[in-house]
């Protein structure tokens, strides 16, 4: 065994690179027993666990209760805890703060379900987003589409822009969520995930026109941003959106 170090740490540690801005954390292990140490002094009742990733066990933990998460990961070349707090696969709230209470203390306030907003009032080193808000209103899919509408509107590409707003004008597709995977203009029957893989995608070709892909893999290329669109209309499942 290598000579301890101060703080009980030893060179070949998986630790021993984090004693200088952790010694708490590492005199107590891993960052799961020191997180638990603090929620058990705070009278929290957490339990905290382990993330997925084995390389990260001592360095990493997360909490959960009733379809919310968090994770906290601690950096590497500075204090700093990172934490992200999840709900229903949706990332809600992240933040930074070199102190180990005010993570306990913010990962309790988030199982309690305070809302987003509720959250970062009281924890301030935490920030949320409008999409995160919209998602606990139950209003993602029109947040989705006008931020893509502003987004595509600055845009150099007057195509994409066309396409977004014909698309939008239906009311079959603006039920729907809308999202851009590379040059792809793609929709889903939900705005958290799993996102659907099963709906028709757009996308302007360089040398003019629209180019529509279909779940079965057929791609079809078409003159105008109107006519992608009714080809996407006319490729969409029954369940997808309702028929007018």
């Amino acid at each position: 065994m290598s000579e301890q170090l101060g703080g009980g740490a030893v060179p070949n540690d998986r630790l021993y690179g984090y004693l200088t801005w952790y010694p708490d954390v590492v005199r107590a292990g891993s960052l799961q027993n020191a997180l638990q140490a603090a929620a058990d002094r705070a009278g929290y009742g957490l339990v905290v666990g382990l993330t997925s990733s084995p390389g990260w066990r001592q360095v990493a933990v997360r909490v959960e209760a009733e379809g919310r998460w968090a994770n906290v990961l601690m950096a590497r070349s500075e204090r700093s805890f990172v934490v992200d707090c999840w709900a229903s696969d949706v990332r809600m709230a992240t933040g930074t703060t070199p102190d180990l209470s005010a993570v306990v203390g913010a990962l309790h306030a988030w199982l309690r379900d305070p809302g987003v907003r509720g959250l970062v009032a009281q924890w301030p080193f935490l920030r949320t987003w409008e999409l995160a808000e919209a998602h606990e209103r139950g209003e993602a899919v029109p947040v989705r589409w006008r931020q893509l509408r502003e987004a595509a509107a600055r845009n150099p590409d007057t195509a994409l822009h066309e396409l977004v707003e014909a698309a939008f004008a239906q009311k079959r597709l603006r039920v729907l969520s809308p999202g851009r995977s590379m040059y792809w203009l793609t929709f889903s029957r939900r705005a958290a995930p799993p996102i659907c893989h099963d709906l028709p995608a757009a996308m302007p070709l360089r040398n003019g026109g629209y180019q529509v892909r279909f779940p079965d893999g057929r791609l079809q290329e078409l003159d105008t941003a109107a006519e992608a669109v009714a080809a996407i209309i006319a490729g969409l499942p029954d369940d997808a959106a309702s028929r007018p």
